[in-house]
């Protein structure tokens, strides 16, 4: 167990400076490297006498700086955000605006301005890293203060900003070390998840609190299936972190086996459902490998519950566990009235524990409808359908509400309906999801009610023209919907509202 994030990995720094500690397509970073860097610029931000408590955004990708800075930023005393260079043009502005930051850290540079903060450009932060301090750390962030904040989607155009606290990513990581999980000592861990996507915790958490080596595997390589299957036998890793789409495509390989990757000893999946057929698939080829199903929202920290996918599970469930939950955690399952249902009868999920996140930043009022007083505790309305079985297993079932998971991405489909009714060639916009025979999204479908006086000369135009409207603005790019159906016009309830239910069901028929 540990009761310091920040001073265990600086530790690893002391005691064992050569130790590696990153590895990004062969070239490495070591455990000493990490202490000097984020030290010299925690130092470099006490200087600039920035408010306290404030949070900084920090942009960039799958490297070793995005690391040592966001280490340096709560040695510092400070809370980072992070933002993939993947997101889309306006996403750090768009951020900026409800996050208030004190600084914006720009590991690579940044496609847009940033009004009203100040930014560290690239250059700024090389020149930091190269300065040799003794920094004495005497206001890092701990306990309930905030260590990182996931932006999320929202429902208005405005992404929601979970705040994890310095003692919400302990409750998790030492859940991660126990024997639940069983992760080798030293873990060389796939890091293929964004840093700005919290599946990412479920990489460098567990694994820099073991002194392990993180092992990026970028999105230019993922992207490129020919290099992304010559890569993977390189790597050495024993531990894959990933959603299940992401493994969906690495089982294409034909050496994606345990022949050619013999180390490769544990799975965690979380994000999005795992099939049956999906973990049966990686078992077979990976027969001496521990597969591990896991569930959480990102304002519970990465993940509450916890599976084993053995023989005997995908023997006994078609459809597979989200798992036990975790030890300090409780889920409660009730209907919609807030009562406590029975074993085995479907209801909301409520989640309560030391895992679960203050609230929303800036946000109090979205705070309060999801994070609500029950019984006598706090607890968060995940918003998430399931049961709990009577060997105490919990089963997912889908949403409450229209948010989906899609390649582990989590959208609100109202966000993607704001956008989209703000293109000019939409009259009225409505997206559905499409589930796939596994009870998985596959895709997004538009109806769109196209504005009159516009013509092109096919739907296939149109859908381009709406596309790159939508492109332009600050829509991230896999909210974009796969497929656009046009109508004269979209159904409507007997209250006037327009009729998602009988939509989903007829795309889904």
């Amino acid at each position: 167990m540990i009761t310091n994030m920040i001073t265990t990995i600086d530790d690893y720094g002391q005691s064992d400076p050569d130790r590696i500690a990153y590895n990004y397509l062969g070239q490495t970073h070591t455990y000493g490297e990490l202490k000097c860097q984020s030290d010299a610029l925690a130092a470099h931000l006490d200087q600039m006498k920035l408010p306290s408590g404030a949070p900084i955004i920090v942009f960039g990708g799958q490297t070793f700086e995005m690391i040592a800075t966001f280490l340096g930023v709560v040695k510092s005393g400070h809370a980072y955000i992070p933002v993939d260079t993947h997101s889309a043009k306006d996403r750090v502005p768009i951020i900026a605006e409800v996050a208030s930051p004190a600084l914006v850290i720009a590991v690579e540079a940044l496609p847009t301005e940033v009004p009203d903060v100040s930014v560290m450009q690239a250059d700024e932060l090389t020149e930091v890293f190269s300065q040799s301090v003794q920094y004495e750390m005497t206001h890092a962030v701990s306990g309930d203060e905030t260590y990182y904040i996931i932006f999320t989607s929202g429902t208005t155009g405005k992404p929601k900003g979970v705040q994890i606290s310095h003692s919400n990513l302990v409750s998790y990581v030492n859940w991660m070390l126990s024997d639940d999980f069983k992760l080798p000592d030293q873990p060389r861990t796939l890091s293929q998840a964004p840093y700005a996507f919290d599946l990412s915790v479920m990489d460098w958490g567990p694994t820099m609190a073991k002194g392990g080596t993180l092992v990026a595997l970028p999105k230019a390589v993922t992207d490129n299936f020919k290099e992304l299957f010559e890569d993977l036998p390189q790597m050495n890793l024993n531990v894959w972190v990933s959603t299940p789409s992401f493994i969906e495509i690495c089982l294409l390989a034909p050496e994606f086996d345990a022949e050619h990757l013999p180390d490769l000893a544990v799975f965690l999946f979380c994000g999005e459902e795992l099939t049956n057929g999906t973990a049966a698939t990686l078992r077979a080829k990976f027969p001496q490998a521990r597969i591990y199903n896991t569930y959480g929202p990102t304002e519970t920290t990465v993940a509450v519950t916890g599976v084993e996918i053995t023989a005997d599970i995908l023997r006994d469930y078609a459809r597979l566990p989200i798992g036990y939950v975790k030890e300090d955690m409780t889920i409660d399952v009730v209907d919609e009235d807030l009562n406590r249902v029975p074993a085995g009868e479907k209801g909301e999920l409520l989640i309560s524990g030391p895992s679960m996140s203050k609230g929303y930043l800036n946000n109090p009022d979205k705070t309060a409808k999801a994070f609500i007083d029950w019984n006598g505790k706090r607890v968060y309305r995940s918003g998430d359908l399931g049961y709990q079985l009577e060997n105490g297993l919990f089963m997912y079932d889908g949403r409450t509400d229209f948010q989906i998971k899609m390649h582990g991405y989590r959208i609100e489909l109202e966000e993607v309906d704001h956008y989209l009714n703000r293109v000019p060639y939409v009259k009225q916009a409505v997206t559905v999801p499409h589930y796939n025979k596994n009870h998985m999204v596959d895709k997004m479908i538009a109806w769109v009610v196209p504005a009159e006086n516009v013509h092109f000369d096919s739907e296939l135009d149109m859908t381009k023209a709406i596309k790159s409207e939508l492109t332009k603005g600050d829509m991230m790019p896999y909210m974009i919907p796969q497929q656009f159906v046009y109508k004269q016009s979209l159904p409507i309830t007997p209250n006037g509202k327009v009729d998602v239910k009988s939509i989903i069901a007829e795309v889904n028929n």
